[in-house]
């Protein structure tokens, strides 16, 4: 269920005055660390927007990038079905853990789709880079319709493939149109979350 700041009084601290804490990235699905939370910790979590745990160690509330300012800016709380512990999703300002790492179960503890969104994030950041050094920075230099030939070129390119049952150049040609989407997107103001969102839509 998800939480709102009228319904934290649901969540059970009767069981345990520190709870559980899961947060995970509300873009790519990569869960990024675990810590507890008191009743001020959850509200703290909400007044800041920024995830706030108790740190047993330091014994007070510690807001996650107080120190790093790599903070965990909340998109939603949500809790589990015994309202006695926490899902929280949020973006993340940088690498979550401290050893310089997206996770702090590693980088390697994610699933395989949630590169969508760390390739989309790679091309944002490419933007207004030196087009004679970047390709994705070339693409924006140009004119959109540039971008728009590029996703008709590729999504051919992904049908010729697949008539020919060549599945390693349909791989290759379908990543080719993935990338080239995503840059036309963004280029248009729009994200792979938007096409996901509109695919709930049609699902409901």
């Amino acid at each position: 269920m998800q939480l709102t700041k009228d319904t934290l009084s649901q969540v059970d601290f009767a069981k345990s005055k520190l709870i559980p804490a899961i947060v995970q990235d509300a873009r790519s699905g990569v869960i990024l660390m675990q810590g507890f939370m008191n009743q001020d910790a959850l509200a703290a979590t909400f007044d800041k927007q920024k995830v706030t745990f108790y740190s047993r160690s330091k014994e007070r509330l510690w807001t996650k990038g107080e120190t790093s300012e790599n903070y965990l800016e909340v998109v939603s709380v949500h809790t589990d079905c015994d309202y006695d512990s926490l899902l929280v999703l949020a973006n993340p300002l940088g690498p979550t853990c401290h050893l310089g790492t997206q996770s702090c179960f590693g980088d390697d503890a994610k699933p395989s789709l949630s590169f969508l969104a760390e390739l989309e994030q790679v091309i944002v950041s490419r933007k207004d880079d030196d087009p004679s050094k970047s390709y994705t920075a070339s693409l924006f230099a140009k004119d959109l319709s540039r971008s728009c030939q590029k996703v008709g070129e590729e999504g051919v390119e992904v049908a010729l493939a697949a008539m020919k049952h060549d599945n390693d150049e349909l791989t290759n040609e379908s990543a080719d149109l993935l990338y080239h989407l995503t840059v036309l997107l963004q280029r248009q103001g729009l994200s792979l979350a938007d096409v996901v969102s509109c695919l709930q839509g049609r699902h409901k």
